[in-house]
């Protein structure tokens, strides 16, 4: 085991797609709305998205459908669809329950930064283990979710802590976007593949199977390294 200063104070990890095999999911229930609104999905809509909360998804299938549906019925349509697909079908993503097994046992405090709402969060949390995480947030917990800063300003906040000497693990560009934008360091993992940000402190790894605790304190404390 690496020696403690060679930790970072906390990881912050995304959820849908990171932790667990739901991006692909959620892409489903969008892409279901949408041939219902006569607007197949193609990748020039993945940006609105993937990584994006149901309201940003559901304003972006109203603008593009032309539909009498409204912003809030497109998007309490999408959150009971999604919720239906997560209840019956989280499955883990390489890695990860691992990753967060090494870190419990490092005694290194991790947090759950979502944007999806509090009860898909919830229905993962009762499917993972609730007590893998000292602080989890939600679409609901912020003023802003992602892309702003605002989940992971939260959650190191609640965890007492500076964001800069925290790691974040992220999927998407709207996720790495946000925990940049807060000041983390970043481990990115994309779970689609679609461009991601470059920068100083941005990692990309292939799998979470590849990531280990020394890794994880290299990265917190220092620039982007690419395996």
């Amino acid at each position: 085991m690496p020696a403690s200063n060679a930790l970072p104070a906390a990881v912050l990890f995304d959820m849908d797609g990171t932790l667990v095999d739901t991006e692909q999911l959620w892409w489903q229930t969008a892409a279901e709305l949408a041939e219902e609104l006569r607007h197949p999905l193609t990748d020039q809509d993945a940006p609105e998205v993937l990584g994006q909360a149901v309201e940003h998804t559901a304003a972006h299938l109203h603008a593009v459908s032309g539909t009498a549906l409204s912003e809030a019925e497109l998007a309490a349509r999408l959150g009971e669809s999604f919720a239906a697909k997560v209840a019956a079908e989280t499955v883990p993503r390489p890695g990860a329950l691992a990753l967060l097994a090494a870190l419990r046992d490092a005694g290194v405090p991790t947090a759950l930064v979502s944007a999806s709402p509090r009860r898909v969060v919830d229905l993962v949390l009762s499917a993972i283990g609730r007590d893998w995480f000292a602080v989890t947030l939600a679409a609901e917990d912020t003023p802003r979710t992602k892309p702003a800063p605002d989940p992971y300003l939260a959650a190191a906040e609640r965890l007492g802590l500076d964001p800069a000497d925290c790691l974040a693990v992220e999927d998407t560009p709207t996720g790495v976007a946000s925990a940049t934008a807060a000041g983390c360091a970043v481990l990115a993992v994309p779970s689609t593949p679609v461009p991601m940000p470059r920068g100083e402190r941005i990692t990309l790894l292939a799998s979470l199977e590849q990531a280990d605790l020394a890794l994880l304190g290299k990265l917190a404390g220092a620039g982007a390294v690419r395996p």
